[in-house]
């Protein structure tokens, strides 16, 4: 019986639904961040009296069956992939409820600079295709704090990111010689910096600190070089697993070749008796003195360089890190 009733209304459903052409239709808009969309506008042609039907004050009817508002998201960059066979609500006052869960991947201009402990301000905005200021008009079902708290109670245990407010604005949008209507949402985000805190800035510290520790070894140190390219390549495995961009089958930063021997080995006294040179003895171990001299002008020349070296890394932390703190305070 109701179904026949609303055939009528359903063969129309390809013009908007109002008495007077003249005057807009009134299409009311709601969302939450969690991706659902809310819109509900009056169609003058669907009527009611519960009492003579049962009590019944609400409907569901196959989106199929009805007009519906074009109202799309400028900054949609992905295709539409709601779900097929949506069903909306009618009230029996003529209202029509219409929630359309749908996973938008928007444009949103980030700001990075601050990471991980960045806040960025994202837009999302709500118009028509088809149908200027004199045939719809965009309002709000509920007010903007009212989205705002149901989206926090939404996502405050999820995701990546922390909703810090919603802002809106309603400026027309004028395209060519037609206006239409319009609503714009300011949503303000931050980041949560846990996880990078832990993955990302407590190790990066922990190798800083090791590297600087390290300028204490003694330039002599036979374990100071295999530890200062074990730390490299820590450096190298820390970058490969953070940095998504590097492809997986790259090839090593850092590789080891195979050691050379600078210094060969000098024959000693004995080995010179025995090959029969006996008179060679003083002259070598003058040779051996001046080496021994040489060797620990270089040993001063390194402690001299080390302790430079150091001074510099030094700086350039304490620089690095002081730009950044003034940068991110201003």
């Amino acid at each position: 019986m109701y179904t026949t009733a609303l055939d009528s209304v359903f063969e129309r459903k390809a013009f908007r639904p109002v008495t007077n052409f003249s005057i807009p239709t009134i299409v009311n808009i709601s969302f939450t961040v969690s991706a659902i969309l809310n819109v509900v506008w009056d169609n003058p042609f669907i009527s009611w009296n519960p009492e003579e039907c049962d009590g019944i004050s609400k409907i569901s009817v196959a989106t199929k069956n009805l007009w519906l508002p074009d109202i799309f998201i400028t900054e949609f960059m992905d295709v539409d992939k709601t779900p097929k066979g949506l069903k909306a609500f009618i009230s029996n006052e003529g209202r029509i409820r219409y929630k359309k869960p749908m996973k938008v991947v928007s444009i949103c201009n980030l700001n990075i600079f601050y990471f991980p402990f960045d806040q960025q301000n994202c837009t999302l905005t709500f118009s028509s295709f088809l149908y200027t200021v004199e045939y719809i008009s965009l309002g709000m079902e509920k007010e903007v704090w009212e989205i705002a708290d149901t989206s926090q109670n939404i996502i405050q245990t999820h995701g990546e990111w922390e909703l810090l407010g919603i802002n809106k604005a309603t400026p027309k949008k004028s395209v060519g010689t037609n206006l239409y209507d319009q609503i714009i949402f300011y949503v303000a985000i931050r980041r949560r910096p846990k996880l990078y805190i832990m993955n990302l800035l407590v190790p990066s510290s922990f190798l800083v600190t090791i590297d600087a520790l390290s300028f204490y070894l003694p330039a002599g140190s036979e374990s100071r070089a295999p530890f200062k390219i074990t730390l490299l390549l820590g450096y190298n495995v820390f970058l490969l697993m953070m940095n998504d961009l590097l492809p997986a089958s790259g090839t090593p930063l850092i590789s080891v070749k195979e050691p050379m021997e600078l210094v060969q080995k000098l024959p000693g006294p004995r080995e010179t008796e025995l090959n029969g040179c006996p008179g060679s003895t003083r002259a070598q171990q003058e040779d051996k003195a001046q080496k021994q001299h040489l060797a620990s002008l270089w040993v001063q020349f390194s402690h001299m360089m080390d302790t430079l070296l150091f001074c510099l890394y030094l700086l350039f932390l304490a620089t690095s890190i002081i730009t950044v703190i003034i940068l991110w305070n201003t």
